[in-house]
Formats: C-alpha cells, sequence, structure tokens
C-alpha cells in the first residue's frame, strides 16, 4: 500500500467538505421553509442536525435514489429548491434516466450532490467509483458542473445554490483537502483560479489531483502554470483567452481520459481552431476492483506521481 501523497494532518480543524455544505444549507434552511433536503444517506453528523432540527424540510428518500430524484422534480415544480445529496455514483449513473427525463429535460432547479468522486471511495470497488462522472454528467443540457477544491470555495459554491437554485452537479470531495482559497482569491463567477501564474506551460486540474499537482509543482522553481478548473460547464468565458498564450497545456484529471476535462479542453480549442499542444494524464480506462487506496490505485493506473512530475517538467 502506498503511502498518501498528501500530507491531510496540516490543519486538523479543517472540515470535511460535506460537513461544509450540509451546514450551510442547514442555516439557509432555517430562514426558508422552502429549501429541503433529500437523501439516502444517514452517516453524517451533519444530516442528524439537520432531521433532528428540520424534520419537515429534511426527507430521508431510503436507498431509492431514483426515486429521489423524480420527487425532487416534483418539489421543484412546486417552486421548492431541492437538494439530493448521495454517494457520487449512485447520484449520476444509477439516477441517469430521471435525470434526464425529470429534471435537464423540465430545467428543473434541483442541486445534485455527490460525495466521494473519482475513486474517492477507495477500496469499496467499481460500484463506489466515479471515473466517468464528467464525461456523462456534462451532455446534460442546462447543467452547472462545479468542483470544489477546498472548505472556502465549497461553503461559496453552496451559498450560491441557495441563493440562486438552477440545475447543478456539486462534485463533493470525501477527504479533507488543505485550503487554497479565501475571500480574496476566489472569484466564483469566473469559474477557474489561477493557483499559480506560468509563462509557455499551464497544467488544468480539480479537485483531489489540484492539490497533489500543486505540490509536485512547489518540489523545485518553474515557471509553469496551475489553473483550477472548479466549473466545468458552462465553461469559463475568458479561459480561452488565458490559455492562448501557453504552448502546452497539461491535464491532470481523477478520470478516464475519454470524455473528460481533457477532452473538454481539446473541442474548446479545436471550435476556435487553437493549435496549443494538450497533454491528458488521467486513469486507465477500466474498471478497478484492485485494493491498496486512492493513492495506490493512482501510482498503478495512470496517475503516478512519477508519470504526473515527468509530464509535466519534461
Amino acid at each position: 500500500m502506498s503511502r498518501n501523497y498528501l500530507d491531510f494532518t496540516e490543519n486538523k480543524k479543517t472540515p470535511f467538505m460535506r460537513d461544509v455544505f450540509i451546514d450551510e444549507v442547514y442555516k439557509y434552511a432555517k430562514k426558508n421553509k422552502n429549501i429541503y433536503f433529500t437523501t439516502p444517506d444517514m452517516g453524517a453528523p451533519s444530516l442528524d442536525k439537520f432531521r433532528e432540527k428540520l424534520p419537515k424540510q429534511f426527507i430521508h428518500a431510503g436507498i431509492s435514489e431514483q426515486n429521489m430524484i423524480s420527487m425532487a422534480a416534483g418539489l421543484s415544480v412546486q417552486k421548492k429548491n431541492v437538494v439530493c445529496y448521495a454517494m457520487a455514483p449512485f447520484i449520476t449513473s444509477r439516477c441517469y434516466e430521471q435525470i434526464k427525463c425529470s429534471i435537464s429535460a423540465m430545467n428543473q432547479k434541483v442541486t445534485l450532490v455527490g460525495i466521494g468522486v473519482g475513486l474517492g471511495y477507495a477500496d469499496a470497488g467499481p460500484t463506489h467509483y466515479t471515473t466517468e462522472d464528467i464525461s456523462t454528467m456534462r451532455v446534460f443540457p442546462n447543467i452547472e458542473i462545479l468542483t470544489p477544491a477546498d472548505a472556502y470555495s465549497t461553503k461559496v459554491i453552496t451559498q450560491e445554490c441557495m441563493k440562486k437554485p438552477k440545475f447543478r452537479f456539486l462534485r463533493l470531495d470525501r477527504d479533507i483537502l488543505p485550503s487554497v482559497y479565501n475571500e480574496k482569491n476566489f472569484n466564483l463567477k469566473k469559474g477557474y483560479g489561477e493557483i499559480k501564474k506560468g509563462k509557455n506551460k499551464c497544467v488544468i486540474s480539480s479537485g483531489y489531483l489540484l492539490h497533489k499537482v500543486n505540490k509536485i509543482l512547489n518540489e523545485k522553481k518553474n515557471n509553469i502554470g496551475l489553473i483550477d478548473l472548479f466549473r466545468i460547464k458552462p465553461f469559463p468565458k475568458d479561459l480561452i483567452n488565458k490559455l492562448k498564450k501557453f504552448k502546452e497545456i497539461i491535464v491532470v484529471e481523477e478520470q478516464w481520459t475519454d470524455g473528460g476535462t481533457g477532452s473538454l479542453i481539446l473541442e474548446q480549442l479545436s471550435d476556435r481552431n487553437l493549435k496549443n499542444k494538450v497533454i491528458r494524464i488521467g486513469l486507465n480506462s477500466r474498471y478497478y476492483f484492485e485494493n491498496g487506496g486512492r493513492d495506490y490505485l493512482h501510482e498503478t493506473y495512470g496517475l503516478s506521481t512519477k508519470l504526473i512530475r515527468k509530464k509535466i517538467f519534461n
């Protein structure tokens, strides 16, 4: 088993993104009785508080995620602001038809929240991984897809969901991630964050892997940029202008490369007849039954630190 490449012990007070999200929804729900929280999950203290304090606005859907989506769509028709919260594969792949017909096609303002994206639920196996959710979810019309990188960005994004409901998919990591944002450097409207400025080369990533790449870039002095693409849809309007200046763009993602963020970047560049070199680094396109932890799977199946380092500094 490999060690965890990220040091999550640097700040023991850093909260889980899950708890930041739920607690923030709870704050708004106390003041607005039209906010409803639906979930098949019963495994978090923050959920216990919500269920106990606001029982009329908390709906436990049972192990019936597809029905939860249809129910949420119905509540949305009644002008309710509805959150559907579940483990990432169960609120995406399992509910795909219901999301298509009841939310996307009807343009209902429902917030879908997937916890444990990518390989976040290692070692639970392929039923619990979402290594394809970006490729599958980004094809929905009307959807907004967001991947917070830390507790602060999670909080701001949650506030936006409560103030301005729409069809959204939030991709939350299961792990505690180190802080990269604060009120001075996080711009939700922009859709991306420039973590490091670069000259001829930049890396695009998000979520868990953003921190891994950031740590690699900090190993030695360089002029390589790092961009956190926390909103992949709608694609940030001015990001292409930012990317024009880079001769080489490296996309690092905890997804299969088929249809993922790297493919999205290639599509955006191609549509504008831009010829930037794009290198995609992602997981091998296969299902993972092996155990050993999240970083073990990275090191073994396409996202090794050695490979990322070589591609970046080559």
